[in-house]
């Protein structure tokens, strides 16, 4: 029975980049649109100078953006999961695994940038588009 769903593998990548990416470009969106001079204020109290703030929202919001397109997915995945280790390490370890500052959510989203990474946007990405165009 469960062998009848191999032929849905490829929704599997979708899925995963569809879901992390809108979760990415909101909380990008709310920092950048809405909330950078506490975001900046939080980062340079993490000892980190300002200007990453910027460079973490924007990833953020525009890695969210390339992963629903399926577009550099590898490389926004990377990012992505660049900032989620920095969250995990600098704000939400100390916290726990759960809680309401743990560390559970960022682990995910690190684990699904990772696998994204690895298996790259799947069959209906633009990046399999621009691969097939070549």
């Amino acid at each position: 029975m469960l062998s009848k769903l191999d032929s849905f593998r490829w929704l599997a990548p979708v899925l995963l980049r569809v879901v992390v990416g809108v979760i990415f470009v909101v909380h990008g969106y709310q920092k950048l649109f809405s909330g950078m001079e506490g975001f900046t204020q939080h980062v340079i109290s993490l000892g980190f100078p300002g200007f990453m703030a910027w460079a973490a929202a924007g990833t953020e919001f525009f890695g969210g953006v390339a992963l629903i397109l399926g577009l550099f997915t590898r490389w926004a995945a990377l990012g992505v999961g660049c900032v989620m280790v920095v969250a995990i390490l600098k704000v939400h370890w100390g916290e726990g695994l759960t809680g309401d500052h743990g560390y559970e959510f960022p682990l995910i989203l690190l684990c699904v940038a990772v696998s994204l990474v690895l298996m790259g946007g799947g069959t209906l990405s633009l990046d399999r588009f621009a691969i097939e165009r070549r």
